[in-house]
């Protein structure tokens, strides 16, 4: 990285911490990105989704993250998936979510969380539950694959575990049966040309996060967004954290193209995050 870069990227960190420092409230968009710092794959293009799953080698993220295979092939989409579910029990969210809220908290922000991710990893750092819409839904709770058509009932999988075939990417223990009519089951989360998702869940957390935004509203109150690895491929988060936010952060290690009057941080999540955190205490030892 060249002097001018390093020198732009520490004037954008103090930049960032100044308006989390003057922010009324703050909306956290959070995209794949925010939680390949955890250890995650990165599925970025063809060539990341493979080097995870070499079994799927030739077939793309949406083609084995959709409706199709699981009606075709339940043990393959299940052993994606049970493999998923299993990894994201098993990995601690990365150090910046705790930072992130901490410092949210020192500074008495509110906050809402919008993300695309189903790990459930802000749920995990400790942010409020009832502060998080995730939009696509979440690895943790299942559905019938008919969706509506059996009904719009969903449940926890807190007791769920998928024996798998890494080599063959097969599920081998028994798939999850719907409560309801004892077809297959699974996750509930939007899946690529998804006509078969059951959205009550994430309707409740799409109602409050709109309450929270009149709420906002009402007390004439500017957001700032701070928008964590969030891509252009499916820009459900960056097109929410331009619209919401009187003022963006962007953080993102690809992709981080911003107007002159927003803050572009070409860096991963942890790495901005760290920054920030570093800034807002600099801010607050100045102020003593």
């Amino acid at each position: 990285m060249s002097g001018a870069m390093t020198t732009l990227i520490e004037s954008n960190l103090r930049r960032a911490s100044h308006l989390l420092a003057d922010a009324d409230a703050v909306l956290i968009g959070a995209g794949a990105g925010m939680s390949v710092d955890s250890g995650l794959p990165d599925y970025r293009g063809t060539k990341g989704f493979w080097t995870a799953y070499p079994a799927f080698t030739g077939r793309t993220y949406a083609e084995i993250a959709g409706p199709t295979l699981m009606q075709d092939n339940p043990e393959q989409a299940w052993a994606f998936f049970g493999h998923c579910l299993d990894l994201y029990r098993g990995t601690q969210p990365h150090l910046g979510y705790f930072k992130l809220r901490e410092a949210l908290e020192q500074l008495g922000k509110d906050y809402f969380v919008f993300t695309s991710n189903i790990d459930g990893f802000f749920g995990k750092s400790g942010y409020l539950t009832s502060n998080i819409y995730a939009v696509h839904g979440s690895i943790y709770r299942l559905q019938c694959r008919r969706g509506l058509d059996c009904g719009s009932h969903t449940w926890s999988a807190q007791d769920l575990h998928i024996d798998v075939d890494m080599q063959q990417m097969l599920a081998t223990s028994a798939l999850p049966r719907c409560i309801k009519c004892e077809d297959i089951a699974r996750p509930n989360v939007l899946l690529f040309g998804d006509r078969h998702w059951v959205p009550h869940a994430v309707i409740e957390e799409e109602n409050r996060y709109e309450a929270w935004l009149a709420k906002q509203k009402a007390e004439g109150k500017q957001i700032l967004s701070i928008e964590l690895g969030a891509g252009k491929a499916v820009p459900t988060v960056r097109v929410e954290c331009q619209r919401r936010g009187r003022n963006l952060v962007r953080i993102n290690l690809r992709e981080f193209e911003a107007a002159p009057h927003e803050v572009s941080l070409p860096l991963s999540a942890l790495e901005a995050i760290e920054g920030i955190f570093s800034g807002i205490r600099a801010l607050k030892d100045s102020s003593r």
